[in-house]
């Protein structure tokens, strides 16, 4: 059970760029979580995936004996729906439809957070050479904040300023 939660049911198997493959799995499950329950059901499995993705992380870790597996790719799922919490939570508050989710959020949801994943800056890289199964999600965590924040200014330039 843990390298199917671990792997996000062997989505993390797919080559090249396994991150790159669940950060784009993230994305409508977010959106699922969206539609179904508003932003505090996103917020709360984002919670419940971190908890349980660094439990599977640990437990592949000891059985495979890697710091970091490629495969372990559901600290990238936590990671990618906190990155889409600025546009959850502005369309939860708006009052938008269940279902809406529009891409411009959640494409420069995805491309700050892979930019942040794969450069590593200051924080991100810190967490990242913990190495233990902490340092697995917490890396995430903290590039997925970081695209939050860029997402967030990003909504406010374009809504702010460009009236859109």
């Amino acid at each position: 059970m843990s390298h199917v939660i671990a792997t996000l049911a062997a989505i993390g198997l797919i080559r090249p760029a396994s991150g790159t493959w669940g950060s784009l799995a993230a994305i409508p499950l977010a959106w699922w979580f969206h539609g179904m329950f508003g932003f505090p059901g996103l917020a709360i499995a984002t919670v419940c995936a971190f908890f349980l993705g660094w439990w599977a992380t640990a437990e592949v870790v000891k059985n495979t004996k890697r710091e970091d597996p490629s495969e372990v790719v559901v600290d990238e799922l936590v990671g990618q729906w906190i990155a889409l919490w600025p546009l959850s939570f502005g369309l939860w508050q708006a009052g938008a439809g269940d279902w809406v989710f529009p891409w411009p959020g959640w494409v420069a949801a995805f491309v700050l957070f892979r930019l942040f994943d794969i450069w590593k800056p200051g924080p991100v890289g810190w967490a990242d050479r913990m190495a233990t199964p902490l340092g697995v999600m917490l890396d995430d965590v903290i590039a997925g904040v970081l695209a939050a924040a860029g997402v967030a200014a990003l909504a406010a330039i374009a809504h702010g300023v460009m009236g859109l």
